[in-house]
């Protein structure tokens, strides 16, 4: 097995093209021919870590957090992270992220985090718009065989539904030109045709390989089709909001939460008297959803990473509980892991015995 094999397989789980603009996802350090020996699971990657790799016989670390995120002029053993480039390579160790786009898809960092709370009839809280509609025109005698190879690709997906298309009859016609080569008819004479009109929807970034898929399956020369972009939101997108199986005593939840997380500390808006029903959630800073928790009408949003100024957004229609980044995000390390060994499930897959929270409590 090589790199390629491993983070070929997490970009089907969440392909990279989900990663928000900022991000920086994917192979950072290593060669994409490398013969894996070990993986090693970790959120960050420090030279603590790269140590751990080292004593774990892994040459392959996949974490949440990119190590190299935003603009880098130079590698040098000066810099934190130029030691940790350095030490990698010196020892032939592969660092792999899979960061905001493993945010950004319904089983992913959020839908551990509402799994771990307990919350039941979860939903994206801010749905991504990035799905298209693909109508294709099928001679009746290859609808089935197209219909399945757009499914193959990825279409026709809606929530927890599979092969979703839509299919109407109608006649088509066309005149072969000088040089065609039609599948039927002859050429300089029209040919009428029962054709069945096929129409599913995908995101946007399975677009080529939705066009290459009906293409093959296509009996026509020249397929005609006609994509759209649609406005419908996605199952994809960031932080979720789900609902207690029961209200719960806003003090008692913040309690709760402090103790299953494993909070240090724990900040949070004052209190405003009122039982804990529905909860918006966010791994990592997700401060940018505080709007989008109010609009859902959450009676709480548990996140990371306010800011001062921000707290005062809650306005008393919310409690806010900025629970720590770190701390947010902990179990995607065992997220991840757990999507390793449902695929390789014979070869050594190692979660990180390292700490990596930069944040000390007195």
């Amino acid at each position: 097995m090589i790199v390629k094999d491993v983070t070929k397989y997490l970009e089907k789980i969440a392909p990279l093209h989900l990663q928000e603009s900022y991000d920086n996802s994917g192979l950072q350090v290593g060669d994409y021919k490398s013969e894996v020996k070990g993986i090693l699971v970790s959120l960050d990657v420090t030279l603590e870590v790269i140590d751990d790799a080292i004593n774990q016989q892994c040459n392959l670390i996949v974490a949440h957090h990119p190590i190299i995120f935003g603009e880098i002029k130079n590698v040098t053993k000066s810099s934190l992270i130029g030691s940790i480039v350095f030490k990698a390579i010196k020892n032939n160790i592969n660092i792999y992220a899979i960061h905001t786009n493993l945010d950004n898809v319904p089983n992913g960092v959020n839908s551990k985090i509402a799994e771990f709370i307990g919350l039941k009839k979860i939903k994206i809280l801010l749905p991504k718009q990035n799905l298209l509609k693909l109508v294709v025109f099928v001679p009746e005698s290859h609808s089935e065989k197209v219909s399945q190879a757009l499914f193959s690709s990825g279409a026709g997906n809606i929530g927890n539904y599979k092969n979703c298309i839509f299919s109407s009859t109608g006649e088509g016609s066309f005149l072969p030109t000088s040089g065609s080569n039609p599948y039927k008819g002859k050429e300089g004479r029209l040919e009428k045709v029962k054709e069945e009109k096929l129409e599913v929807i995908f995101p946007d970034y399975l677009l080529s390989n939705i066009i290459q898929s009906m293409n093959s399956a296509h009996p026509y020369e020249e397929v005609a089709y006609d994509i759209f972009k649609l406005q419908n939101n996605s199952n994809t997108g960031s932080g979720m909001i789900g609902e207690l199986e029961k209200p719960t005593d806003e003090l008692e939840f913040l309690n709760l939460i402090k103790k299953k997380f494993h909070a240090a500390g724990l900040r949070h808006t004052k209190l405003i008297n009122k039982p804990i029903k529905k909860v918006a959630i966010c791994g990592g800073s997700g401060s940018f959803l505080l709007k989008n928790a109010m609009l859902e009408n959450a009676d709480i949003f548990i996140t990371s990473d306010f800011k001062y100024h921000q707290f005062f957004e809650a306005e008393n229609k919310i409690l806010i509980a900025d629970i720590g980044h770190y701390e947010s995000e902990q179990f995607t390390i065992d997220l991840i892991s757990e999507f390793l060994m449902k695929k390789f499930t014979n070869f050594a897959i190692r979660l990180t015995t390292v700490n990596t929270n930069p944040i000390n409590y007195l």
